[in-house]
């Protein structure tokens, strides 16, 4: 797993009330993974929000792959 990709999750304590984010965007970590287990592709979702990137997406998943492993990733607040 690429480092660079959980880099895009960021902790803003004055965004989405500090938690998990897509690089310091109102996305959350939480709501794009739900939309991803509705069933929602990443195509549909990059279409619907055209200021993510696939990568954004691939790093909710290898966040929460890190949270199931108990490795959680240590995630600096700006």
């Amino acid at each position: 797993m690429s480092a660079s990709l959980i880099d895009r999750i960021t902790i803003n304590p004055e965004i989405a009330h500090g938690n998990p984010t897509i690089r310091n965007k109102r996305y959350t970590v939480e709501g794009l993974l739900e939309y991803l287990a509705a069933g929602d592709s990443i195509e549909d979702l990059i279409k619907e929000f055209p200021d993510l990137e696939k990568e954004d997406f691939q790093a909710c998943l290898q966040y929460a792959l890190l949270n199931m492993k108990q490795k959680f990733a240590e995630i600096k607040a700006v």
